[in-house]
């Protein structure tokens, strides 16, 4: 298969119309034109024959123009009269070759009206005649008017030579929007390959904005936000890199100091089990973030691909993980409420969310943290944690969300970026605010998420 560039398209496409056009006028035009002036060539006739017969009657209408008048001049060369008295008793107008004579002779004795057209094939070239019956006291007249098609072949030859002049005339005058049209395409979609190519090596600084076409415009709009997403997806991936590389360094420097100066035998701790307690509470430190890293990676192709969407009480998720942390901090209770509200969802993302909520409210709670869920009005479900731990920061409310967000305690993480990642996933928000007795993490969760409902019904 032949490809064309965007000009050589344009030009193709221009000249199969311009061919088209001619193809359709070189079959059809013929034919209509052939049947108009076969149809005109009789009127002429008619007309002359009653102009004939009575040259001062009222079929006598004056020339509308010099054209006009030419043409009847013409009209009236052409047309030749012979009049039929008593079968072929009496012959009078202009000479006729006799077999041209006796087949009209026999058309007009067969002639049932008043007025009849015919024609016939003289010599290969056709004859156009009337015949006009006529009544008088000595028998039937017949008064035959006739015409060559030699007057029609002058018109076709003449309306054919216009016509020429007049494709070649509109083909010329074709290429100008040709022209301006190949330029209108081209500028603004080799503007944007450069913008493409500049994007394939990773520069996306510069912008791309097309004033004047609307459809242009609209696509130029869309690349726009395509850069800009890719400048903003550069950026998180950086600085998730940077984040992620500061979270591993601190942890693995700790082990390596340790390991090393257990190595040269000096002991950084009282004794080697306090010494060796460092060495793997930074070792679960660096294998949790390194977890949490990769499921929050992993969260992204969840978007692609369909979640298990069962309905299940939020009890079977809120008592395990109240088991989990129940001594994780002796200092803190941690109590369940609303255990029969259901949820429909991905039960072992909600469990995940809710675990990441609970660790993030042991570092700041005093005495208690309550798990709670109940149904609202409307559309959604809440899933609330909640602490008695100090406000945070009002500045703070609208970023904690944000991945590897420094806390007011100085901590780095992906806990809460990871449950707002499971909350959208399940067609939800997260909410948060600052109360008289602590703060509470809200999230709400739709009743039915239909879209994540259909998609796990697909996968079965």
């Amino acid at each position: 298969m032949i490809r064309l560039n965007l000009t050589q398209r344009i030009w193709f496409s221009f000249i199969s119309i311009l061919l088209m056009v001619a193809l359709l006028i070189g079959v059809i035009y013929p034919i209509s034109l052939k049947g108009t002036l076969t149809e005109e060539t009789y009127r002429i006739i008619e007309q002359e024959q009653n102009r004939h017969t009575n040259p001062y009657g009222e079929y006598l209408i004056p020339p509308h123009s010099e054209l006009d008048f030419i043409e009847r001049r013409e009209a009236e060369r052409s047309v030749g009269n012979v009049f039929l008295m008593n079968q072929f008793g009496t012959i009078e107008g202009d000479p006729v070759p006799s077999e041209v004579l006796r087949e009209m002779g026999d058309r007009a004795q067969e002639q049932m009206t008043r007025r009849g057209r015919y024609e016939l094939t003289y010599n290969e070239a056709t004859l156009f005649y009337v015949v006009y019956k006529v009544y008088t006291t000595g028998g039937e007249a017949y008064h035959i008017s006739y015409m060559w098609d030699t007057y029609r072949d002058q018109m076709v030859n003449r309306l054919w030579g216009r016509l020429s002049y007049i494709m070649l005339f509109a083909s010329l005058m074709s290429l100008v929007p040709a022209f301006w049209l190949k330029h209108y395409l081209k500028q603004p979609l080799t503007s944007l390959g450069n913008h493409f190519e500049q994007i394939a090596e990773r520069n996306w600084q510069e912008p791309f904005h097309w004033e004047g076409d609307e459809d242009f415009e609209k696509l130029s709009n869309q690349f726009e936000s395509m850069r800009q997403n890719l400048i903003k997806f550069d950026s998180a991936q950086k600085t998730f890199i940077q984040h992620a590389s500061h979270e591993l360094k601190t942890p693995i420097m700790v082990v390596k100091s340790y390991a090393q100066s257990v190595k040269d035998g000096i002991l950084p701790k009282d004794n080697m089990e306090q010494t060796m307690d460092v060495i793997i509470e930074e070792s679960n430190r660096m294998e949790k973030r390194v977890k949490d890293m990769l499921y929050y990676t992993k969260l992204d192709s969840l978007k692609e691909t369909p979640m298990d969407m069962v309905d299940f009480p939020f009890g079977s998720i809120a008592y395990h993980v109240e088991e989990r942390f129940r001594l994780a901090r002796d200092d803190v209770k941690i109590s369940v409420k609303g255990d029969q509200t259901m949820f429909y969802g991905d039960k072992e993302q909600m469990s995940v969310l809710l675990e990441n909520l609970v660790e993030n409210a042991l570092r700041y709670a005093i005495h208690t943290i309550d798990m709670e869920a109940e149904e609202i009005e409307g559309d959604y479900v809440c899933l609330h944690v909640k602490n008695d731990g100090e406000n945070i920061p009002e500045d703070e409310l609208d970023h904690l969300f944000i991945p590897f967000r420094k806390g007011n305690k100085g901590q780095f993480g992906l806990g809460l970026a990871i449950v707002k990642r499971i909350c959208e996933l399940h067609g939800g928000y997260p909410k948060v605010k600052n109360t008289e007795t602590g703060v509470t993490f809200t999230m709400m969760i739709p009743k039915v998420n239909k879209q994540a409902k259909n998609s796990s019904k697909s996968s079965l």
